[in-house]
């Protein structure tokens, strides 16, 4: 989960908190293919990890060469790597998967964009018969970002890391205050819209929205290390270890029941398998020519955030497509030239004492500038 816009590095808890500066547009060069130093980015990784990141691991494809990368160590006061296969908690990153299914029904005439809410769920928001299901994809319907009536800190994270929350208990954290504006009025990050659209899919479908993610973007495309976990607080397989510091001690937050973010932030998965799933939905493999266009259009009032991903221009003047995430302990990125050509996907996990992290920048611009 995020509460912030864009997806550059700011803060050790968020690889997705603020846009990177630019306005003209301009793509990578064709010789760009197989010339990444990967020294540079090895450097930009270690100084990632020496302010502030325990670990960091990163997949680069460039057309016609991939390769990973990584530094710091998985757990504190441990000598052991990051392992570059290691699966991690992708936070918002959730959302653009959750979109893709909400278009995937759009285009089966099961939803209708600009539908309201109300259509699908009747009575479940108190403006649900203004709020559209475009407003929700595109964080424009006003709806009260639940996540800021949490707990707040570290502290707060611990009062809630091992508690079950149901959908309705999210959405009662958001409706309980009025909207932030009127819907389509205005526009602002909130993870209450991506609970609305959870709970849509399942109404639609019949079943837990998990399963519709599966059936339709995880198994078509082999994504056999990407998993929605409920509420289950291990991460499966291979991974490194995430931490916050509360009350002087340092905590080892890693298991988390990440209930609490729901179909806005409670995925894992692996660098190689969002890089994949990027290729796959912004090559137009998982939605149909009307929908695809619908993922990546934009309002003016909405800046470049389009349908579940966001359109970031780098300082250099090249566009990138995708979205950034963050949950307790980890922060995400998967981004994408729109030719994909270009793709990075990284994993950063936060460390006892967090700084302010560099090396961020050169990594983008070594990658797609």
């Amino acid at each position: 989960m995020t509460g912030k816009r864009g997806i550059a590095l700011t803060a050790v808890v968020a690889l997705a908190a603020v846009g990177i500066g630019g306005t003209a547009v301009a793509e990578p060069s064709a010789d760009h293919a197989g010339r990444i130093d990967r020294q540079v980015v090895q450097r930009a990784l270690d100084a990632m990890a020496r302010t502030g990141g325990q670990g960091v691991q990163v997949r680069v494809s460039d057309g016609r060469h991939e390769f990973t990368a990584r530094a710091g160590t998985a757990e504190v006061d441990s000598p052991r790597p990051v392992p570059t296969d290691g699966r991690f908690r992708v936070g918002s990153i959730t959302k653009t998967f959750v979109s893709t299914v909400v278009l995937q029904l759009v285009g089966e005439g099961e939803v209708e964009l600009d539908a309201p809410v109300h259509r699908y769920l009747p009575g479940l928001l108190p403006d649900g018969d203004r709020i559209t299901v475009r407003h929700l994809l595109q964080h424009t319907s006003g709806l009260y970002n639940y996540t800021a009536a949490l707990p707040p800190g570290a502290d707060g994270v611990l009062e809630f890391r091992y508690k079950t929350w149901t959908p309705a208990e999210l959405l009662a954290l958001s409706t309980a205050r009025p909207l932030d504006f009127q819907p389509g009025a205005g526009w602002r990050y909130s993870n209450t819209n991506y609970v609305v659209l959870g709970m849509l899919v399942e109404k639609i479908t019949g079943r837990p929205y998990e399963a519709a993610v599966t059936q339709r973007v995880l198994r078509p495309l082999g994504l056999r290390a990407t998993s929605v976990p409920g509420t289950r607080t291990a991460i499966p397989g291979p991974h490194a270890h995430g931490y916050l510091r509360a009350g002087g001690q340092v905590v080892d937050i890693t298991e988390f029941n990440p209930s609490v973010a729901y179909a806005a932030g409670e995925m894992i998965s692996t660098t190689a398998d969002l890089d994949r799933f990027v290729d796959a939905l912004l090559d137009g493999r998982l939605l149909r020519p009307a929908q695809q266009r619908e993922l990546t259009s934009t309002l003016p009032i909405a800046g470049d955030y389009a349908l579940g991903i966001e359109k970031t221009v780098l300082e250099c003047g090249v566009a990138v497509w995708g979205h950034g995430g963050s949950i307790p302990g980890y922060s995400s990125l998967m981004v994408s030239t729109a030719d994909t050509k270009t793709r990075l996907t990284a994993s950063l996990t936060s460390a006892p004492d967090p700084g302010q992290i560099e090396g961020f920048d050169e990594l983008l611009n070594e990658v797609f500038c």
